[in-house]
């Protein structure tokens, strides 16, 4: 089967489940990377994150989701030097989300009569879904790097995500967050690890 293209690109396929509705109620571990690993959010410390500029930014804009998503709010979170590791909980009274809207804005500048319209339908989040907010956010940091002179910030271009079942991995997870500038060391994005 051949891959779709973008632009003359292939696009790799989404790592999200087929059959999930990613704005369904639920709550969602969510780590959203920088590019290349670098350290735009600040530095652990004796075991403490200590949060430059942009890394307050990063924090500021996170705890602003819900203020721009109905119905959703953030439970345990942590900004770490090169990555943001936090809980979305998407809990919508009917789980109706054909009346949500947000403006959501695509690292593609092309005019939209080159690309299938069905194509760009099937890639681009579903408004008030967990991709939608997770673009959102990325693109409001970047947005407000751009305007203060922080031009060099940049975000992979992918997310990680964790459906969090009913399993009482919600309190491990926590726990993860909460342990994890202990843990920076031995942490897998710690640039430090990547070749050991």
């Amino acid at each position: 089967m051949t891959q779709p293209k973008l632009q003359g690109k292939y696009r790799i396929e989404s790592t999200r489940l087929p059959n999930r509705n990613y704005a369904a109620n639920g709550s969602y571990f969510i780590t959203i990377c920088t590019k290349n690993l670098n350290h735009y959010f600040g530095n652990v410390v004796s075991d403490q994150v200590h949060l430059s500029v942009i890394g307050e930014i990063a924090q500021r804009f996170w705890t602003d989701i819900p203020n721009h998503f109905d119905d959703t709010y953030i439970d345990a979170y942590v900004i770490m030097p090169n990555h943001v590791h936090g809980i979305v909980v998407i809990d919508r009274p009917h789980n109706n989300v054909e009346t949500l809207h947000c403006n959501v804005s695509t690292q593609y500048d092309v005019p939209c009569d080159i690309i299938e319209p069905q194509f760009m339908s099937d890639i681009s989040p579903k408004p008030g879904s967990l991709g939608a907010i997770a673009r959102s956010y990325k693109s409001a940091v970047t947005r407000w790097c751009r305007e203060n002179d922080h031009d060099h910030f940049a975000w992979q271009s992918r997310f990680y995500d964790h459906i969090i079942r009913a399993d009482g991995s919600l309190d491990r997870i926590r726990e993860y967050m909460i342990n994890n500038p202990i843990k920076w060391d031995e942490d897998k994005n710690n640039p430090a690890n990547l070749w050991m």
